[in-house]
């Protein structure tokens, strides 16, 4: 029986509890008291069951559906009147449940009631529901009876809390609790609310996921509250239950208050939930979160949430790289298959949350943003940053921005990448297309730093993804290399590298696309030509792949079709082609691993195969000197960096060496005879004493020949059978002879050292009066020789530069010298002369032109580069076209003359002028060369016919040679180690212009040319100690007066050079940008040491700053003996890339302002008598750093214009300031363009200030604004002395930005300081008033010259000064001040304060005086002033734009 009475919250929990425990004891068969025949009409006389026949409900017994007769609506409306109408009323619902009770007590009955009816055949059609509800559901709807239905259910629930399903598989619990969903209305819903909750506490944690879940649909909304805190209560006893509660609970419609303790309650559990529970813990955060504290939440959210290590222990790690090589094979293991689905699940829900919240992604890329320690970002950051970028289009540029930033400060880091990639790949995949499309955009950057990262994502993508996007990673690679952007094409190629090292079986799948470059080979450069056909040629003949033979045969193709071309561009490519497929042909296999010794060893096949492709690029060249020359020096490069083969090495060297004897190697005892236009000698020669078995190089006759046999000439006395060879090959085929040798004999030159000293067959190279009586053809061939003389001579030193005995160190010092003298001569010769080229890439055809036109034009119209003379015909044109460019100081925007630093003027720079542009005509120095910077003293012993010593002589490496090797070393830091922006090459620019003559040195990394300089520091340090003790002697000697009368100058200025050479090398050195990389820390810190120990022997593990320190200190005593401007410069931008690595930046600062200011304060030497040696834009950058770093910059701009301009003003005219030396009448201008910008910039820092802040804080800003303004007011009177053109331009740009940062910056200062500082501010608008006055007649004097340059300045600035009028105003009038302020008029007046008379009569307009009164309270004080304005012509009132208005 039902119980009449309604229990209590404890009664009813123990009732239930009662209930739960018999059911334990008792098996369910037992609660059965009948059992019923299958399928049969249940026949009962109890009221309930003819209260439902009456209805329109037929019960079944067994496993059949109880009928519906009668729509589901009309049933229920039956059944309630008919108990309403029932005579017994409202007992009669008592019974009817008592009923029920007895009629479920079955469990076959209980089940039919819970599932739905079946409806009858002829009611299929009628208007009601198109399902069918169970009877307990109708009867739930009815009201009257809902509440006793709803007890008898929760009553019923307990005996099948532990028996989940029944025979049929049919959850009873699950399908009580469904009864209650989505009923229309509930009666009694506190009631309901107040059962579930205790139904909760007692029931099994499955059957609570179940009910709690339900919730959602079985409460109505006035329930919301009572049962969210209910169920907050319920997180914190039971934290398993804490998913399906966060399900529910952002399902309710609760108190945002509420939420957010629940979410706190949360996110303090976060670190101690399960990884399956996470992603409805973050969808709950995320969808709790508002406006206001979605930073918040977020950045506290990304601190405990860290997948890394909750997600993958080390060994799932491991087993994912695993499973990479095997090609994705399937998750070992359900755990690890699950955990990924976690998180695949989780970051779902994230990208949910952040494509309709812009909130939640915005807050998150803020927070990561916000985190400025590198140990902060987690994988996670990066994770979300893709997301985010493959999510929400509107934030691309945003994270690109924050992702560029976080890169160059190093926050994100390589590693940090890999793991992102190896622990989230599956997660990453998915936005595959997103990931290049950033990498893509990374590498259109023109930071180095950014450009890398933009290529490790190319890299990972291809790593971790699957075949699909791989293929996407190549094809974006290739479209990169195509685009003709040579950073680009650099960087896609060093990864396609990368890649086929990688995994070249996947590459290899991909070859087709990479086999594609073949057709856009003409705006690659030789470099990129030579990563390519190594990428090509790796896979094709790749021991791995077997099947790659059809990339070999189109290789082959390809070649062969470049080797055969007549235009010479695509012979080079072809020749480069050639010789790199060829290296990897014939590689040196022996210490691979991986390959047995039979496969290691090169084949007779593969040799014949190599030397038949070379032998062919060979026959295809030999008819152009320049192809030629370009192969001997690519096959050069092949032995240097690569290891061939021994047997392809061994007949190379024999066919080398013999075929270099036959072309240029001739007996010195006998002379050639011809008909030469000069005498033959035998020069150069470093043997003293006479022998019979002597060799020459045949220089002179060898280049007559060629040159008469192009001009068709007579063949000299050479056997006309024998093959010319053109003298053009000289220096590239002795550079593939020398590194032959030197492979195959481990270093040792012996067999070719006599090259070194043997003698050269030229004629005397001194021009002396002979010059000017010369033909132009003369010239030009004198001039050929001589270059082809320096080429060898450069080879000749690259080649035997590393020899250690003193002996040899002595030659290779004499011919450094014999370079330098040889320079000397050649610029005698120098007038309209095009040289042959000394290197042989296509860079060098395309640079050219802009070097000289006259070359250009002289090499379209020949095509080949083996003329070495002139008709008489292009000498004119060519003549006139160079004079032109000399006129017109060249032409400015080639990179070279930008590169090379260097000032020269009038003849200096004409004589001198290809010399300076000589990459392309003088052989690359190679970066070992510079170990002769170690030579001190040299001592060369002189021997006799008997080998015994006769004399000694003494080898030094001078100053000029010693300048020779500097300025080489400092072009070669600066094409390798500058930042790609500070060398950015112009638009329609040649691209390889700035690695022209450098293609040896491009093959290397920075990071070994940075390496290689490190070991010449110690001597470096040395040379620059010997200079400054030069230069400290010469100043004793002189009395101090560094250019004195018992100077040599030739010799001052080669030391000064030096000077500035070596702290250019040091600048460019410590600035690489390569130091912040973590790898390259070492390098750092031992260059650091190098220079910390010329002090002093510390120890090797002294701390960066200790290093930094003594560093800047050595480098500081330096500063006495400067001979130079430009050297101050260099050193001071040294100091300052060196302090940049220190943390103590204030007293950094101070060191670096205090040395400046020195050096504005001294004296320098003048070059020419005319002007000073100082330029322009040293003098601006010397300035900037100076008054950047002092303590207080308005200060020093008061000094300079207080004390140093007025010096000036007082001295004669060809004098300077002697506080400021460097401050004269031409250098004005440069001071006063840099104080000006500086003062503005310093003054738009200060923060405007508010209302709240201190009143300490508002005197500190009201006086320093004071000290502004005096400074500008002291800067714009100036203009009164100096009124030349680029000063009164300077005054109305800066001018104009001034007034404005008072606009923005002080006039707020001023609304809230004015009652407590009366006096101050007026004194300040007082002097600000005259100041502005002065440049609006400085707007009139610019009207009245018409001087367009001026002018288009003026509009923007009185537009300004107006708007000062108008804000003046309203400060006076919010301080209740208004009667301070009239209105007059203003005349316009010129700098000189004269009337501009044309215009008087029209003025019209109305200004104000903003500082006219010293009291507010005195009104008669203001009338009193007002008159005195009015009297003056408004000497005190501020100008307005109107005030001009007739002049327009």
């Amino acid at each position: 029986m039902v119980s009449k009475r309604r229990l209590s919250k404890s009664e009813d929990k123990e009732s239930l509890t009662e209930d739960a425990s018999k059911t334990r004891k008792q098996p369910l068969s037992k609660k059965t008291k009948k059992s019923h025949i299958a399928n049969e009409v249940e026949e009962n006389d109890s009221i309930f069951v003819k209260l439902l026949k009456i209805s329109g409900i037929i019960l079944k017994t067994g496993e059949s559906q109880n009928q519906l007769a009668v729509d589901q609506i009309a049933f229920q409306k039956k059944l309630f009147q008919t108990l309403r109408r029932h005579p017994s009323y409202p007992k009669i619902i008592e019974e009817f449940v008592s009923g029920l009770e007895s009629y479920i007590e079955d469990e076959d009955s209980f089940r039919n009631c819970l599932l739905s009816c079946e409806r009858l055949q002829d009611e299929e059609a009628s208007m009601g529901a198109s399902y069918s509800k169970s009877l307990i559901k109708l009867l739930l709807g009815i009201d009257i009876l809902q509440p006793a239905i709803i007890k008898t259910l929760f009553e019923k629930l307990p005996e099948y809390f532990f028996e989940n399903k029944n025979s049929d598989e049919i959850n009873i619990p699950r399908l009580i609790v469904s009864q209650l969903k989505w009923l229309d209305r509930v009666v009694d819903g506190k009631d309901l609310t107040t059962k579930i909750m205790q139904l909760i506490s007692i029931a099994p944690e499955n059957l609570q996921h179940d009910i709690i879940t339900s919730l959602p649909e079985i409460l109505g909304d006035s329930q919301h509250a009572d049962v969210g805190k209910e169920l907050s209560d319920l997180l914190i006893e039971n934290t398993s239950l804490t998913v399906p509660i966060l399900d529910v609970l952002s399902s309710l419609r609760l108190d945002p208050n509420f939420l957010l303790k629940v979410r706190q309650l949360v996110m303090d559990k976060l670190s101690s939930i399960r990884l399956e529970d996470l992603p409805v813990i973050i969808k709950f955060i995320l969808h709790s979160v508002t406006a206001m504290d979605t930073l918040e939440v977020i950045s506290e959210l990304r601190e405990k949430l860290d997948l890394q290590h909750c997600v993958l222990p080390s060994r799932l790690q491991a087993s994912q790289v695993k499973l990479k090589s095997k090609g994705r094979a399937s998750s070992s293991g359900n755990q690890e298959s699950s955990g990924q689905s976690c998180i695949i699940l989780l970051f779902d829900v994230i990208k949910s949350a952040i494509r309709y919240e812009k909130t939640i992604s915005e807050a998150w890329i803020k927070a990561i943003e916000n985190t400025a320690s590198v140990s902060e970002h987690k994988v996670f950051d990066l994770v979300m940053l893709f997301i985010i970028y493959s999510t929400n289009t509107q934030t691309k540029k945003y994270i690109d921005r924050v992702l560029r930033n976080k890169i160059r400060s190093g926050c994100i880091q390589e590693q940090l990448l890999q793991s992102t990639f190896s622990v989230h790949y599956l997660v990453l995949k998915d936005m595959c297309s997103s990931i290049l499309s950033l990498a893509q955009s990374l590498l259109h950057s023109l930071d180095q730093s950014i450009i890398s990262f933009g290529s490790l994502l190319y890299k990972y993508a291809f790593k971790f993804f699957d075949t699909y996007c791989q293929q996407e990673v190549v094809g974006a690679l290739v479209t990169h290399i195509c685009s003709g952007n040579e950073a680009e094409v650099d960087t896609a190629l060093d990864v396609l590298l990368e890649l086929v090292v990688l995994n070249p079986s996947a590459m290899m799948m991909n070859a087709v696309f990479v086999k594609g470059i073949l057709d856009y080979l003409d705006n690659i450069s030789p470099q990129q030509i030579r990563k390519l056909f190594y990428v090509l040629s790796t896979l094709a003949f790749s021991k791995q792949n077997e099947a790659s033979s059809h990339i070999q045969d189109d290789m082959h193709l390809v070649i062969r079709k470049q080797l055969s071309s007549t235009v010479f561009k695509y012979k080079l490519i072809g020749i480069i082609g050639a010789v790199t497929m060829a290296g990897i042909m014939a590689a040196d296999r022996s210490e691979s691993p991986s390959l047995t010794q039979e496969r290691a060893n090169l084949s007779d096949e593969q040799c014949t195969q190599v030397t038949s492709l070379l032998q062919l690029v060979h026959s295809c060249s030999e008819q152009s000197p320049q192809a030629s020359a370009l192969y001997y020096d690519e096959f050069a490069n092949l032995i240097q960096h690569e290891k061939l083969d021994p047997k392809a090495l061994e007949w190379v060297g024999h066919t080398i060496c013999n075929d270099f004897q036959d072309a240029f190697v001739v007996d010195s005892c006998v002379v050639p005879e011809g008909d030469f236009p000069f005498p033959v000698k035998a020069l150069y020669g470093l043997e003293e004493y006479d022998t019979q078995d002597g060799i020459a190089i045949n220089l002179l006759p060898l280049l007559f020949s060629q040159d008469f046999a192009k001009d068709g000439g007579p063949v000299t006395s050479q056997e006309s059978g024998q093959k010319l060879v053109s003298p053009l090959c000289l220096a590239p085929y002795f550079r593939l002879l020398r590194l032959c040798v030197e492979r195959q004999h481990n270093g040792n030159l012996e067999e070719i050292d006599g090259l070194l000293d043997c003698p050269i067959f030229l004629t005397d190279l001194e021009p002396g009066e002979k010059l000017e009586s010369m033909s132009a053809k003369e010239r030009s061939f004198m001039c050929s020789l001589i270059f082809l003389t320096l080429n060898w001579f450069r080879e000749i030193v690259n080649a035997f530069c590393q020899e250690t005995s003193p002996e040899m160190k002595g030659k290779v010092l004499t011919r450094l010298k014999h370079i330098v003298e040889l320079q000397i001569i050649l610029e005698k010769y120098l007038a309209d002369y095009v040289p042959p080229l000394g290197n042989f890439d296509v860079e060098t055809l395309d640079i050219t032109p802009h070097t000289v036109t006259a070359i250009s034009a002289k090499i379209r119209k020949k095509g080949k580069i083996e003329r070495k003379q002139k008709t008489d015909g292009s000498k004119t044109s060519s003549s006139d076209t160079l004079s032109e460019e000399k006129n017109s100081e060249c032409d400015p925007t080639p990179s070279h003359r930008g590169q090379l630093n260097k000032e020269f003027t009038g003849k200096e720079e004409k004589t001198s002028l290809l010399l300076h542009n000589s990459h392309a005509f003088f052989r690359e120095l190679d970066i070992e060369v510079f170990s002769i910077l170690h030579c001190g003293l040299v001592t060369k012993f002189i021997l006799d016919t008997e080998m015994h010593t006769e004399a000694t002589e003494v080898v030094q490496l001078g100053p000029p040679e010693l300048l020779f090797l500097l300025e080489d070393l400092s072009q070669k830091l600066e094409s390798m180690l500058t930042p790609p922006i500070a060398r950015r090459v112009p638009f329609l620019k040649n691209k390889g212009s700035r690695n022209i003559g450098f293609s040896h040195l491009q093959q290397r990394s920075a990071q070994e040319i940075v390496h290689c300089v490190f070991q010449l520091l110690t001597p470096m340090c040395n040379h620059l100690e010997n200079i400054h003790n030069y230069f400290q002697c010469l100043a004793a000697e002189n009395h101090g007066v560094v250019d004195g009368p018992g100077v040599k100058v030739q010799e001052y200025h080669i030391m000064s050079s030096c000077y500035q050479r070596l702290l250019q090398i040091f600048h460019g050195l410590f600035a690489w940008s390569g130091f912040s990389q973590p790898e390259n820390q070492n390098l750092l810190y031992s260059a650091l040491h190098v220079l910390s120990s010329r002090l002093k022997q510390g120890e090797h593990s002294q701390p960066l700053e200790e290093l930094l320190s003594q560093s800047v200190h050595y480098l500081q005593n330096f500063h006495q003996s400067i001979p130079s401007f430009q050297c101050a410069l260099y050193l001071i931008r040294l100091l300052m890339v060196i302090l940049e690595k220190s943390t103590a930046s204030a007293q950094n600062k101070e060191k670096i302002a205090s040395l400046a200011r020195q050096f504005l304060c001294r004296v320098w030497p003048s070059g020419d008598k005319e002007k000073s040696n100082i330029s322009n834009d040293q003098l601006h950058a010397l300035l900037c750093i100076y008054l950047e770093h002092t303590e207080s910059i308005l200060k020093a701009i008061e000094e300079i214009a207080g004390v140093g301009v007025p010096e000036l003003i007082n001295s004669p005219k060809d004098a300077s300031s002697s506080t400021f030396p460097t401050l004269t009448r031409h250098t004005f201008v440069v001071f006063f363009r840099v104080m000006m910008a500086e003062l503005e910039k310093t003054v738009k820092k200060i923060e405007p200030g508010t209302a709240a802040d201190s009143q300490q804080i508002h005197e500190e800003k009201l006086l320093y604004w004071n000290m502004a303004v005096r400074d500008f007011s002291i800067l714009i009177n100036l203009i009164k002395v100096f009124d030349s053109h680029p000063v009164l331009h300077v005054c109305l740009k800066y001018g104009r930005l001034f007034v404005e940062a008072f606009l923005k910056q002080c006039m707020p200062l001023l609304d809230f300081s004015f009652r407590k500082h009366r006096e101050d501010v007026l004194s300040l608008l007082e002097t600000f008033q005259l100041d502005t006055r002065l440049l609006h007649h400085l707007c009139g004097h610019s009207k009245i010259h018409q001087d367009t340059r001026l002018t288009q300045h003026v509009p923007l600035l009185k537009k300004t000064l107006e708007l000062l009028v108008c804000r003046v105003k309203a400060m006076l009038t919010l301080n209740n001040c208004r009667e301070a302020f009239w209105l007059g008029n203003l005349k316009n007046r010129d700098l000189q304060g004269e009337e501009i008379k044309s215009q008087n009569s029209q003025e019209s307009t109305a200004d104000e005086s903003e500082d006219d009164m010293s009291s507010q309270a005195s009104k008669s004080k203001a009338t009193e002033d007002g008159e005195e304005d009015e009297v003056s012509a408004g000497e005190k009132e501020q100008d307005s734009d109107e005030s001009y208005d007739d002049s327009d």
